[in-house]
């Protein structure tokens, strides 16, 4: 751990020539570390993932889809039905890892890309006022069958205008943390023409609802350089101004800024200068046949005092 340290802080001293210090209006560090975990059903449990205690610690349950599970599936206008591994990661499993580990939450994210891996996810609501009412009944429901502490919304299809989006999501929101059946919400856009304004609508109205966001940086090329990461950060951090945007890589190495090309450098380096929110990583499938290593290096960094 010390030697782990001890790289940082030189890899910090090198990258520090290359990136001009903003002085000023540095939100401040926070240690969250957040994981998605159950997609593909890739029978991944919540104690092959490392744990550092040092830390606060999201689990992000992929996914809660509201689509029907047949062969062909149907979208439900706003039913949700739960499409991660739940036998690995049912409320037993969840109330275990909370007792075991108490800096742990955890969280069901909605949408992601597909039904089933074949079908894209659309948001297809029939109109804001039914999909919110049967969005707040199905969610609540699981969540508390679940035991679960927060939502992240990760749609990335749509067949409804950004303002539609916004009212359906805002509304959810609203009502899900008046109600206190979540403690936290995030949102996970990426760059992208029609996402981005799905999501700036949402956060232009319903902003002040959404405690981190889960910008997906590995959806950038793969050949993303430092300081092009730098200059994504900056700017998805001025998108969603004001809001606790975190760092992210793709465990698969598919895209993004990759740990080989100066990942955890630009993470250090944004630590230093107070900017480091958290990082996130997409997912706990895909990281358990490479050990959990980019897990542990993350955690590490973020229980780093500067």
């Amino acid at each position: 751990m010390e030697m782990s340290k001890l790289f940082l802080s030189f890899v910090t001293c090198q990258v520090l020539f290359f990136f001009p210090v903003p002085m000023q209006g540095a939100a401040g560090n926070a240690n969250l570390f957040r994981e998605y975990i159950g997609s593909e059903s890739k029978n991944v449990t919540f104690y092959d993932v490392p744990i550092n205690p040092g830390i606060q610690f999201h689990f992000i349950l992929a996914f809660a889809i509201d689509y029907d599970s047949s062969s062909s599936p149907s979208p439900t206008n706003g039913r949700f039905n739960v499409f991660w591994d739940s036998n690995n990661l049912s409320p037993s499993h969840i109330s275990s890892i909370k007792n075991q580990h108490s800096n742990i939450k955890v969280a069901l994210s909605l949408a992601g890309d597909t039904v089933l891996e074949n079908y894209y996810a659309y948001f297809q609501p029939f109109s804001v006022d039914t999909w919110v009412s049967n969005a707040v009944s199905s969610l609540t429901s699981i969540i508390k069958e679940y035991n679960l502490d927060g939502i992240d919304i990760d749609y990335e299809h749509f067949k409804a205008d950004p303002n539609t989006f916004a009212e359906c999501i805002g509304q959810l929101l609203t009502i899900l943390k008046s109600n206190r059946v979540i403690s936290f919400a995030s949102i996970a856009p990426f760059e992208d023409d029609q996402v981005q304004s799905h999501y700036l609508a949402l956060w232009k109205s319903y902003g002040r609802l959404i405690d981190y966001v889960n910008f997906q940086f590995y959806a950038y090329d793969n050949r993303t350089t430092i300081s092009q990461f730098m200059e994504y950060f900056k700017n998805q951090s001025s998108n969603y101004e004001g809001g606790k945007v975190l760092a992210s890589l793709a465990s698969d190495g598919s895209g993004g800024l990759s740990p080989g090309n100066g990942f955890f450098v630009a993470c250090n380096w944004l630590k230093s200068q107070q900017q480091l929110n958290g990082i996130f990583i997409w997912y706990a499938g895909d990281s358990k046949s490479r050990g959990f290593c980019y897990e542990n290096q993350s955690q590490a960094l973020l229980t780093i005092s500067y």
